[in-house]
């Protein structure tokens, strides 16, 4: 007998090996197996066994083990990792690889915690009924609920998937990351009967690897999880659930770099199920989808109970001398007085993100990445933000010898200090990463106290911003809103828009005394602006115009070429041989579509000691992209020591 198989390699390939006597009943379509491959033992998936030997005279090799005991992956699952293949430059060995738990810990962490209730409501509202019955009208087609913070999506979401698992099917419910306290787990297990899986990033890889099991025998009606839950082996799938739509944690950032709001649309499409997605800030690409009828939307305009739209006030702070404003500090005293809870939001942890010489303007920045290093001031220490490297506080300037450095900017621990001079009585807690890496369950023990009322004022970054129900909440505070739109990215409209509706949609969502103050240098910005107005389909008007004009997605499709290695000169060399080849195949009138920005450094040019160069290749049609890049990939031999990555629709250019 012999078994084909594939390895995680980083090229298309398959190999084929003799299946020894002994193994003949084990070695079947699906399973895994351990084989030699040169000097190595590498880990393969068989995707056919035969007992016809493969033409050519060459020498075959054993297989040496059959890893499970009963298959793994299915041939949807190898149809789903070929397709990959294609759509993301990813061979299907190491997307078989990605797919299925393996003894490493999948990486998943997204900037904040996702948490709903399960528990059923009895009631719906009027919007929730609508919603509902459309989504019944048929079994199929790609749905999206336009519904604010607070409108009740997540029912409309679970009455759904009761819907299907009573017709005997399986349901996937996507969330951009799961932490589950034990009171939610409790709740979605006993609305579903127990037959459940929760896939998130604190499972051990045999736990994992049960789950994969029991949803492979369709003991399971129902997986939530995050990304890569969309590759989980449903024997019978009726339903893709897609919360949360617009955020970019959906998307990988390693090989494979697939967009798992990309493989849910091909999976549902290729078994003919219903596609649901969701979010009160759709992304760019979404909403231009609605626009022309390729996706059905469905609004839900309304909160449910007794919740409000806050308001919302925007704070020029061109001259402001302080962090905390006097109108900001007015209204967190007001806040205190009243019981009630104020969250204070900054997207930059830290003390200060920048440090400088006075004398002759030099920045001291990581001897690794060309980032400037953030002060911690709690270790007294330099961090990059961009590899982790950290070095005492410079009290030297580096360059001219001068004494006079001074910080730049704030972060969320001098935040800390401004607000706990300003409120001794207060009880202030920060949720940062620092925080959050300082010790387990850290992050659930600040979040249960605010919610519980024990703290005062929660202080953070983009953890507590999005995903996060606060009854006590009324006040919230945005510290800075340009950090965000200051990113030189042509989606740093959208995110800080996303961002500043986000964290507004925190307060009032119980109540009709919600308040939000936005802190900003550009309070004329269109982002901003039209989060203080709530005017959702004047920015998405005017964003869509202005990505139009420049020819940026969703009106073109991006694929980005990225060489990074430890020799500047090997980089730029490559990349700028790759941007010969691709402006001579550009010629081609077939590729007359197609559009190649020359070879330039990366946004960050160097990271973790390896220099980085990139070229932007676009078209509006993806086919016709697709297949200039892999034509111009194949015609290319990457240098030794060089890295080629290939991302394709990326999220960022940085």
């Amino acid at each position: 007998m012999y078994a084909e198989v594939l390895l995680a390699l980083p090229y298309e390939a398959s190999y084929t090996y003799i299946v020894p006597e002994k193994l003949e009943k084990e070695a079947v379509k699906g399973v895994r197996c351990a084989v030699p491959f040169g000097r190595r033992r590498m880990t393969g998936f068989i995707v056919s066994v035969s007992a016809e030997k493969p033409e050519g005279n060459y020498e075959l090799r054993e297989i040496e083990r059959i890893i499970d005991k009963e298959p793994v992956f299915n041939n949807e699952l190898l149809d789903i990792a070929r397709w990959m293949s294609w759509m993301y430059f990813s061979p299907a060995g190491l997307s078989l690889s990605a797919m299925i738990p393996s003894g490493r810990r999948e990486s998943e962490s997204s900037p904040f915690s996702m948490e709903s209730s399960f528990s059923p409501i009895e009631n719906l509202s009027p919007g929730q009924e609508y919603a509902l019955s459309v989504l019944r009208s048929s079994d199929d087609g790609v749905f999206y609920l336009f519904g604010v913070t607070g409108s009740g999506k997540s029912e409309v979401y679970l009455r759904r998937a009761e819907d299907m698992i009573a017709k005997g099917r399986q349901v996937l419910y996507m969330v951009p990351e799961i932490t589950l306290s034990e009171q939610i787990s409790d709740e979605i297990y006993a609305r579903f009967s127990g037959r459940v899986a929760i896939l998130h990033s604190a499972l051990t890889p045999s736990q994992r690897l049960k789950a994969w099991h029991q949803i492979a025998a369709g003991e399971t009606d129902i997986v939530i999880g995050a990304r890569s839950s969309v590759f989980a082996p449903f024997r019978n799938l009726g339903l893709i659930i897609l919360d949360e739509e617009h955020e970019t944690s959906y998307k990988s950032g390693n090989t494979p770099r697939y967009h798992a709001r990309q493989v849910a649309q091909y999976r549902a499409h290729r078994n003919g199920v219903q596609f649901v997605m969701g979010s009160a800030t759709p992304s760019l690409e979404a909403w231009q989808m609605m626009k022309e009828g390729k996706i059905r939307r469905i609004d839900m305009p309304e909160r449910i109970g007794e919740g409000h739209y806050p308001r919302i006030e925007v704070v020029n702070i061109l001259r402001e001398k302080r962090n905390i404003t006097k109108e900001l500090e007015a209204a967190i005293r007001k806040a205190l007085s009243e019981k009630r809870g104020v969250i204070l939001f900054l997207n930059r942890r830290g003390y200060t993100y920048g440090y400088a010489c006075s004398e002759c303007g030099h920045i001291i920045t990581c001897p690794n990445c060309s980032v400037s290093l953030t002060y911690h001031k709690s270790t007294g220490r330099l961090v990059c933000h961009t590899c982790g490297f950290s070095e005492p506080l410079v009290t030297v300037c580096p360059e001219c010898s001068s004494r006079d450095l001074s910080p730049h900017g704030f972060g969320t621990e001098n935040i800390e200090e401004e607000a706990k001079a300003l409120f001794p009585h207060a009880r202030i807690a920060r949720l940062d990463t620092d925080i959050a890496e300082s010790g387990k369950g850290r992050t659930q023990e600040i979040l249960q106290g605010f919610r519980d009322g024990h703290i005062d004022i929660l202080l953070g970054t983009q953890m507590i911003a999005k995903g996060l129900n606060f009854p006590l909440v009324s006040l919230i505070g945005v510290l800075n809103a340009d950090s965000s739109l200051a990113i030189p990215d042509f989606r740093a409209a959208e995110r800080t828009f996303d961002l500043l509706h986000q964290v507004a949609g925190r307060a009032g969502r119980y109540r009709d005394d919600g308040y939000v103050i936005i802190q900003t240098t550009q309070p004329f910005a269109p982002a901003v602006s039209a989060a203080a107005e709530n005017d959702l389909e004047s920015f998405y008007r005017r964003e869509l115009e202005e990505r139009k004009l420049s020819g940026f997605p969703p009106f073109s499709r991006l694929v980005n070429m990225t060489f990074r290695g430890r020799s500047e000169e090997k980089v730029r060399s490559a990349a700028e041989e790759l941007g010969r080849l691709a402006e001579k195949l550009e010629e081609r009138p077939y590729y007359s579509d197609v559009e190649v920005f020359s070879p330039s450094p990366c946004l960050i040019e160097r990271k973790a000691q390896y220099y980085r160069y990139h070229i932007l290749l676009r078209a509006s049609d993806a086919v016709l992209l697709l297949k200039f890049a892999h034509e111009l990939s194949a015609s290319f031999r990457v240098p030794s020591s060089v890295y080629l990555e290939i991302d394709v629709d990326p999220v960022s250019l940085m």
